[in-house]
């Protein structure tokens, strides 16, 4: 077994240090045999006849001679004597035995020099020697570079199973059959069928892609790859198709098997659409993966898995049938999903008598698996901090505003005058919301700071929705400027509070003009492609497939859609100014109001026992 990085280094080390331990003694003892004299000294003892014998030498490089001599009583010493010419003539009337050679370096000098030369490149050899063996991982040569890194899923890990998995049951049949397919061959050959090559998860981010991947490795009897997208490719040239064709290799010698390749959009962007062109060292990789996948050699029982929330820049040739036969969509739970999902999560979580999933999951709407597992981990947290022995409705309530809305920041200090303009910022946006029929009800309005805001009103649907019209992307855009059209009408000024407002307006009423074809003189026609194959990627631009006069007619329409929502909710805020008052007075009393308490105030206000009509059309 080869030793690794660190134990050559030691061992150099430790040479190092053996012969500089060697020098210091060598030096010492050699120091300790002489007895060092002034050169007043060694005058006084040549005059008085003490001394017997003298060796004198001279660096080339000083002037200051080296005298080393033996007195007559055997005691050695040494002086350094200046280039005086009275020396010799003392010495040799003094009848001493003089000696002289040319200098020579001592033999440590001579050694040090040595291995100064051949330490240095020694030391690099081997630091980058330990470089090469750390970057191939566990492999042990040279080629190791090329072995994949996918890891087999073994007994010692946790086991998660489908009851682990809710809120996508179209998904898990899906997945069933595969894994009966792998169990059973027969069943669906004999009919003619074939084994799917692969399966392709796709769905926003936290929808429980990747838990469907762990929920097959525990229900397959298989064996199970994963790896990751980006564990392919490197900085070394040809390594990422290197590792796909290792760890087909490896998928082969143990089929049937299973191989999931997480976040597959690292490695199958589309081709063409990166800096490199076709030499780039991704595209080399996707092409092994799909010669791999579908190419001339058969990879029988051996099935590919993965998983992607991009799937509009994967390249076409990876989604065809024949590569990825099956494209599973993994959306965002319903209703029925959501509490099914928040029963999986709960079941190690002490919950109190009355707690209601279905309510949480009636609130929850829009929410990813994800979203509803830090739901219920904050709600557990909020009760443990409270020292409470069971999670109840008030600790799954505040988790669910500090997902919906971000965490209350109480400490931030404001201004009494700053909390005042957010007090009637956000009571325009409720005061619209709830005077305009067709609005989603009010969730809870607050002004204390949540995540970068300074107030948040938050309203949800009573049900799932996958369509909007266009009254109702109209009733958002004129909530939206319900804050400065209360600013406005109350402190006759415009504040960046609302910025991020005026950014969503602008938004919808773009994608109106452009994407949806909602509106009446630009005609039912969308404007811009997304899917131009772009030099410096996909994402870099919408192509504009229009002329400058239609961008000029855009522009206008888009301004007078935010413009008459605008002046739709300064009328409402206007016509019911006592109203939002009263709210904004409210607020800066009690900081936070729920739907009900918010209906109860402006129900009161006039008698009205339900919302007024909206005035005004756009």
């Amino acid at each position: 077994m080869r030793r690794g990085f660190r134990g050559d280094f030691l061992t150099l080390l430790t040479v190092v240090v053996i012969i500089v331990l060697v020098y210091s003694v060598a030096a010492k003892n050699s120091r300790g045999a002489e007895k060092e004299v002034t050169y007043s000294q060694l005058l006084r003892s040549v005059r008085d006849g003490k001394v017997a014998e003298v060796f004198i030498t001279q660096e080339p490089t000083q002037l200051i001679k080296n005298v080393r001599g033996k007195m007559k009583d055997g005691s050695r010493f040494l002086s350094y004597a200046p280039d005086d010419p009275k020396l010799y003539d003392e010495l040799a009337a003094a009848k001493v035995e003089i000696s002289a050679k040319p200098y020579e370096p001592p033999w440590w000098v001579t050694l040090m020099t040595f291995l100064g030369q051949v330490a240095v490149p020694l030391i690099i050899l081997v630091w980058f020697l330990g470089m090469m063996r750390q970057m191939q991982g566990s492999g042990t040569g040279a080629l190791a570079f090329g072995k994949s890194r996918a890891k087999l899923f073994g007994n010692n890990q946790p086991k998660v199973t489908f009851a682990d998995v809710a809120g996508v049951d179209e998904a898990k049949e899906e997945l069933k059959e595969i894994i009966e397919f792998l169990k059973d061959p027969n069943k669906f050959t004999k009919l003619g069928g074939k084994i799917p090559k692969g399966v392709l998860l796709l769905g926003p981010p936290g929808a429980g892609k990747t838990l469907l991947a762990r929920a097959v490795a525990g229900e397959a009897n298989t064996a199970f790859f994963s790896i990751s997208g980006s564990d392919f490719v490197e900085m070394f040239v040809g390594v990422g198709a290197a590792r796909v064709r290792d760890l087909f290799e490896q998928g082969k010698k143990n089929a049937p098997c299973i191989i999931f390749v997480d976040e597959i959009d690292a490695v199958g962007r589309h081709r063409g659409a990166g800096l490199g062109g076709g030499h780039d060292e991704r595209e080399q990789t996707l092409n092994a993966l799909l010669v791999e996948m579908d190419g001339f050699e058969t990879n029988r029982g051996v099935i590919i898995m993965a998983a992607t929330n991009r799937p509009d820049v994967l390249d076409p040739a990876l989604l065809r049938p024949g590569r990825f036969d099956r494209h599973i969509v993994v959306d965002n739970p319903d209703i029925v999903g959501r509490e099914g999902i928040l029963k999986v999560h709960t079941r190690n979580v002490p919950m109190a008598a009355e707690v209601d999933l279905k309510k949480i999951a009636r609130g929850t709407p829009g929410f990813s698996g994800a979203d509803l597992a830090n739901l219920v981990n904050e709600s557990a947290l909020l009760a443990a901090r409270r020292s409470k022995k069971f999670v109840d409705m008030s600790d799954l309530e505040e988790a669910k505003d500090k997902v919906l809305m971000g965490p209350a920041r109480k400490s931030r200090v404001i201004s009494e005058k700053e909390k005042k303009i957010t007090a009637y910022h956000e009571g325009g946006h409720t005061l619209v919301a709830w005077l305009i029929p067709g609005t989603d009800p009010l969730h809870k309005v607050t002004i204390i700071p949540r995540g970068r805001a300074l107030g948040v009103t938050a309203s949800l649907p009573t049900e799932d929705r996958y369509i909007q019209s266009r009254s109702q992307l109209l009733n958002e855009i004129t909530v939206f400027l319900g804050g400065r059209a209360a600013e406005l009408l109350i402190f006759k000024e415009m504040t960046t509070g609302d910025s991020s407002d005026l950014e969503r307006a602008t938004n919808h009423a773009h994608r109106m003009v452009c994407e949806f074809g909602m509106n009446e003189k630009l005609g039912p026609r969308t404007l811009g492609r997304r899917d131009r194959e772009i030099f410096l990627g996909r994402d870099f631009m919408r192509e504009k497939n229009y002329s400058e006069d239609t961008a000029k007619q855009i522009d206008k329409e888009v301004k007078d859609i935010v413009t008459a929502c605008y002046d739709r909710a300064f009328a409402l805020l206007k016509a019911n100014r006592a109203r939002l008052v009263r709210l904004a007075e409210k607020l800066l009393e009690k900081e936070v109001l729920d739907g009900e308490e918010v209906n109860n105030l402006l129900r009161g206000g006039n008698g009205a026992s339900s919302r007024k009509p909206a005035s005004g059309k756009v």
